[in-house]
């Protein structure tokens, strides 16, 4: 029987899990066809730019809310080092609250927004403020669903562009997973300096071997059920740990207490979170300096005894594969196949339905009851 994350089809299918499933399992052939898609975009994303990210002058927000948020945190770092363009990372839910201390009407803006349905209020809405409070802003939206109210009603819009995912990469489930991978390597494959389209193919087959090696181990891992799961991150892996400890939230239904931090951060007070029925679980950097200060935490929390596991993730860690040098925004979407793994085996363990952890309705897939205020509302 072919089985799919260590269990068949049917069992998934049993206990409402098969969506989330498929939707992890599939993300290697996701970023080959990813690849093949920013391939045959890239003349025209290249020419909607026009070079903006060159000027020094330039504003770049990456935005979304949630998970689509911390697709910006990731990458932010690694598009602004490459550029003279002013890129940053702003969640929307941000943007909307205070819009006079990041948007300027004489500052030349491109926002980019990160999308899974594209039907998000507050995405929308972002869009919208940005068209009104900065004239001649660009837009440009990833998003995963070409009939999400994003992407219609930005298609007549010459200032601005959709950049659409594989239409698999639109989950099914309630979490975000292949939508999460695939905007975030669209993301620095075309905001990126130079040609590194080759690095998603590249990354598709690091995929494949890494989801064949941990899938057994992190079945396992997730048998036992964790009261407080930390995970901790470096640079740009910090919005990484920031994603992982949400869908373990979110797969959970809450009932797995999940937090993230630096390792250098976590000393200065979040380590009192530690009792006997915690993990600590730590992306290892590329970098060798950041290696340096993640192993020290590690040691220390080991010898601590506190914790009932420290495991390690990443360039010579617990959980690996051979990485050819990629820097950490990249390698990213690779350490999170542990992640959401791991969430969905604890889904399992404590008998929820992984593709619906709120059956009641108190949290949804596509945010609902938010009241959109005029930017200039008392």
């Amino acid at each position: 029987m072919t089985t799919l994350l260590q269990r068949s089809q049917q069992a998934w299918r049993d206990i409402g899990g098969l969506h989330t499933a498929e939707e992890i399992a599939q993300q290697p052939a996701l970023w080959g066809a990813l690849y093949a898609n920013l391939r045959s975009e890239r003349e025209r994303v290249e020419a909607f730019l026009g070079g903006c990210l060159a000027n020094p002058l330039q504003r770049v927000i990456l935005t979304g809310a949630g998970s689509s948020a911390y697709v910006g945190e990731i990458v932010a770092d690694e598009i602004n080092a490459a550029w003279p363009a002013q890129v940053r990372a702003l969640a929307t839910t941000t943007l909307l609250t205070h819009p006079e201390l990041y948007l300027d009407a004489n500052a030349p803006t491109l926002l980019v927004s990160f999308a899974r349905s594209g039907d998000s209020p507050e995405s929308l809405a972002a869009v919208n403020l940005v068209r009104e409070l900065v004239p001649g802003a660009r837009l440009l939206n990833i998003t995963c669903n070409a009939e999400g109210r994003l992407a219609r009603e930005s298609a007549a819009d010459p200032n601005s562009f959709n950049l659409l995912m594989p239409a698999a990469s639109c989950d099914r489930g309630f979490a975000m997973t292949s939508s999460f991978t695939c905007m975030l390597l669209a993301a620095l494959g075309v905001l990126g300096k130079g040609d590194q389209l080759d690095r998603i193919a590249a990354l598709s087959q690091l995929a494949e071997r890494a989801l064949l090696a941990w899938e057994a181990p992190v079945a396992a891992l997730g048998g036992t059920v964790a009261e407080r799961v930390v995970y901790l991150g470096s640079g740009p892996l910090e919005g990484l740990a920031k994603e992982s400890a949400l869908k373990l939230l979110e797969l959970t239904g809450g009932r797995v207490t999940a937090m993230a931090n630096t390792p250098l951060g976590f000393r200065h007070g979040p380590k009192s979170v530690l009792n006997g029925a915690s993990a600590v679980l730590v992306f290892n950097s590329s970098r060798a300096l950041s290696r340096r200060y993640e192993a020290d935490l590690v040691e220390e929390v080991r010898r601590d005894g506190i914790a009932q596991r420290v495991l390690t993730i990443g360039p010579g860690g617990d959980f690996d594969v051979d990485t050819p040098g990629l820097p950490d925004a990249w390698l990213a979407p690779l350490w999170l196949l542990f992640a959401q793994q791991y969430a969905l085996h604890l889904s399992a363990t404590l008998q929820l339905t992984p593709d619906n952890p709120f059956a009641s309705g108190t949290v949804n897939r596509v945010v609902k009851g938010v009241t959109i205020y005029r930017h200039d509302a008392s």
